[in-house]
């Protein structure tokens, strides 16, 4: 048995941390909003982010953050991109990350912005944890959403660390558990993955939505999307320094892919077609302003942060990613979906 703390109780958070408790593993969850807390403690359900699930008695909802990373062997970061960076600064006073004994996992995806463009997350994380981290962090992510892995559906991730070891522990630290890790060493190629799946996805949601009544596009148009989508999330991640190929049609690259496009529970499928069946863009001037007010969504589509990011990325370099940089276009407020869709196609010899 470990003591874990899971940082974040959003659906993902919570239900990585029912499923670590069920596993007999000592769990803490911190949770942001105070609501939320008292709905874990006093009808074992998170209401907020992951309602109609019964969580494990045995699971602690926790306010303070600091001590829900203290006197543990695991800490699993959970926190969206925006504000990981000023959570992990919180948990730094911590004695076990203080001497490097805590085992970090971090399941955040998207890049975290920098004075010289946006890095990736373990790269950020590396230069805030101590120096005992650096090539130690495990990154896990794959095809799996919350509303599945809460309910026991099997579910496959990968833990990515250049630490092997600490890759083969994530992986036992869900054994019995219908969650089945692979270990492997491709760091940037994984993140990459989860990170630029959501971009691909919102045009994905988009192209959905238009199908319904354009008889221009189907389900032969929607596959030439994600084909063509995971094309620009590989090349990407090989720009970046992804070591295995293979990694992108992994379930981390092309498993990922396919279920944040095509699952009903996917935000940033859902965002794409809400920005075409009900202009939910029009009260925003443009990405910036949208970013800037992204509460009044009601849900978090990290697509949404990360196409900005992946656009800087893009130019620095040299990169063509027509896809995502239609993304890009279109949150910006500079093109139509209907308009980039057309043109794509055209572009292409449709």
């Amino acid at each position: 048995m470990e003591k874990i703390g899971v940082i974040g109780a959003g659906a993902w958070g919570t239900a990585l941390a029912k499923v670590l408790s069920e596993c007999g593993h000592e769990v803490s969850l911190w949770c942001l909003e105070a609501e939320v807390a008292a709905s874990i403690r006093d009808r074992a359900e998170n209401e907020k982010y992951l309602p109609g699930v019964k969580l494990p008695s045995g699971l602690v909802a926790e306010t303070d953050v600091l001590a829900a990373a203290t006197g543990k062997d695991v800490v699993l970061l959970a926190v969206p991109s925006p504000w990981l960076m000023g959570v992990v600064k919180l948990i730094l006073g911590a004695p076990g990350i203080m001497k490097g004994e805590t085992l970090v996992v971090v399941v955040t995806k998207g890049f975290i912005p920098g004075s010289r463009g946006p890095r990736l997350i373990l790269d950020a994380l590396e230069d805030h944890l101590p120096g005992f981290y650096r090539g130690g962090l495990v990154y896990l992510s794959g095809p799996s959403h919350a509303e599945e892995v809460s309910r026991g559906r099997i579910t496959g991730l990968a833990a990515a660390s250049q630490n092997g070891r600490n890759a083969i522990r994530v992986r036992e630290l869900f054994r019995g558990s219908r969650v089945l890790v692979f270990p492997c060493l491709d760091t940037t190629g994984v993140q990459v993955c989860a990170a630029s799946k959501n971009v691909v996805a919102i045009a994905f949601g988009m192209l959905d939505a238009l199908a319904a009544d354009d008889p221009d596009f189907g389900d032969n148009t929607e596959s030439l999307l994600l084909a063509a989508g995971l094309n620009e999330m590989q090349s990407l991640g090989l720009a970046l320094g992804a070591t295995h190929p293979e990694t992108f049609t992994s379930i981390a690259g092309v498993g990922d892919l396919d279920v944040t496009c095509r699952s009903v529970h996917g935000r940033n499928r859902r965002f794409g077609r809400e920005i075409v069946g009900k202009a939910i863009l029009s009260p925003f001037r443009d990405l910036d302003d949208l970013l800037a007010r992204i509460g009044e969504i009601g849900y978090l589509p990290e697509g949404a942060v990360a196409c900005k990011q992946v656009a800087a990325l893009s130019a620095s370099l040299g990169l063509e990613l027509p896809i995502m940089g239609g993304v890009h276009s279109i949150l910006d407020r500079r093109v139509e979906p209907l308009a980039f869709l057309e043109s794509y196609l055209a572009s292409q010899g449709a």
